[in-house]
């Protein structure tokens, strides 16, 4: 080989090397219905997290921490994709008969960090379409182990009608291992997905990796391994978060043990707030009013917590706004990957989670839809003012008694007819509608509000679509 080629592809691959070690393991650990207060750094009673509280402290809680819609497959949507998930087909929760999921022309997460060489990996609930051109290994993962959708999309849910499901299966890859889940199997889940995750992180530890472990838990019905079946002393749903905590333990010991502690960067939050109407089965939204199912605070805003020793300050705690639509534009900027062609909606927060001085939200609002396409509140890019626009939610009323043994009790729907202003600095709970007392912040957020229709239409106002909007997966 002559000299200055030999020169050349050395340098080509020291280049490489270099860029492989200065690239930052993710690791994105979502998990589903868990409340704002169910982690004892955020206000957790009656049962200790104390690996997840280690994580916080060693990282940065985000106290106003968002997702862009209150339910299951909208959410996971706004986080791989970078987009609020209407704008890209996706409503509601995805049921096992649905013929629609993530269009195969959106860039997931693992698709853009592919573009720096990552491996990838899913484990855990998908619900991002079930049918297998939607499944995680035709949207940027290498690999997949877990179920297609929520575990209560089963025969066995209490509060099935008999055969309103198919058998639940198990999918590794595109491949069904296992074509029915039962409930012995369900007690196993957080344990198999955190064995998966370990697994993957030791297989790959030698090259940057993406790790997007999504829990099936504390979604109902509970499941719990032998481990920690009544370890708590306070219930299922104390067990289950416990089980949650030493998952955490396991991803983060792992890490350690193989010196990736330092150069990856983790994220734990969740996918909505808390189903209320499963009472002790159920989370908790602290002081946040409602729960998931509603755009009140309960609903959306959830536990924030990143670490990133090389880069993120330990020990430190911000209340600037931030959604899960940004993760994906800020893991961009950080790896110098580019983003999509086609229009997203979330922005580069990196100064928010480095903590840099004076670092301010880059949005000037954020849409909450819900249900089909209804443009239910918009909030101030720094969080602080939140207009509830006229719609109708669910409620529990407060003279019910809580519901037990993994059995709901009924919502009642209540309606909100004027436009309703919350200033969130200083009303958290959502108690006091200040609309009479500061009509020019009602004025610009719903100015807000017209923009997005435009954009993405609002069924509310009878705008079913937008001219920003594109189509599902068929």
């Amino acid at each position: 080989m002559r000299p200055h080629l030999l020169s050349f592809l050395t340098a080509l691959i020291l280049t490489f090397s270099s860029q492989a070690a200065t690239l930052p393991n993710i690791v994105i650990i979502f998990m589903d219905d868990m409340g704002y207060a169910d982690v004892g750094c955020f206000g957790a009673h009656g049962y200790q997290t104390p690996n997840i509280d280690k994580l916080a402290a060693a990282g940065r809680k985000f106290t106003n921490f968002h997702v862009a819609q209150p339910v299951c497959s909208a959410s996971r949507t706004a986080l791989l994709t970078g987009c609020y998930p209407n704008r890209v087909g996706i409503h509601g929760a995805l049921g096992p008969s649905a013929k629609h999921g993530i269009h195969s022309a959106e860039m997931t997460i693992a698709e853009l960090v592919k573009q720096k060489g990552y491996a990838t990996a899913a484990v855990g609930k998908w619900h991002l379409g079930s049918l297998p051109q939607f499944l995680p290994v035709k949207h940027g993962f290498d690999e997949y182990y877990g179920i297609p959708y929520s575990n209560d999309m089963w025969p066995y849910h209490p509060q099935s009608n008999k055969g309103a499901y198919p058998k639940l299966p198990m999918i590794e890859n595109d491949t069904v291992v296992d074509a029915e889940v039962t409930p012995e199997d369900q007690t196993r889940l957080t344990t198999e997905y955190t064995e998966r995750g370990v697994q993957f992180i030791e297989n790959n530890k030698n090259q940057p990796f993406l790790l997007y472990l999504a829990h099936s838990m504390v979604h109902v019905p509970l499941f719990v391994s032998e481990k920690f079946k009544g370890k708590s002393g306070k219930g299922l749903f104390a067990d289950v978060m416990m089980e949650v905590d030493w998952s955490v333990g396991q991803i983060v010991d792992t890490l350690k043990k193989n010196g990736l502690e330092d150069n990856t960067w983790l994220i734990f939050t969740s996918d909505n707030g808390p189903w209320l109407s499963y009472g002790d089965h159920a989370g908790s939204a602290g002081p946040l009013r409602e729960g998931k199912g509603t755009c009140w605070e309960g609903g959306t805003r959830v536990t924030g917590i990143m670490k990133w020793p090389a880069k993120i300050p330990a020990g430190t705690t911000t209340d600037t706004m931030m959604m899960t639509i940004d993760v994906l534009p800020t893991i961009a900027h950080v790896i110098d990957a580019k983003l999509p062609d086609h229009k997203i909606d979330g922005m580069n927060c990196w100064p928010i989670v480095a903590g840099d001085p004076g670092a301010k939200n880059p949005h000037d609002f954020y849409a909450y839809y819900y249900e089909q396409n209804q443009l239910q509140a918009i909030t101030s890019g720094d969080g602080r003012w939140k207009l509830q626009l006229p719609h109708g939610y669910r409620s529990l009323p407060p003279d019910q008694p809580q519901a037990t043994g993994g059995i709901p009790v009924l919502y009642k729907q209540v309606k909100i007819e004027q436009p309703e202003l919350y200033d969130l600095y200083t009303d958290l709970s959502e108690s006091k509608n200040l609309a009479t007392q500061f009509p020019d912040q009602v004025t610009k957020l719903q100015q807000h509000a017209e923009t997005i229709r435009a954009e993405l239409g609002d069924s509310l106002m009878k705008l079913p679509k937008g001219s920003g909007t594109r189509e599902a997966g068929k």
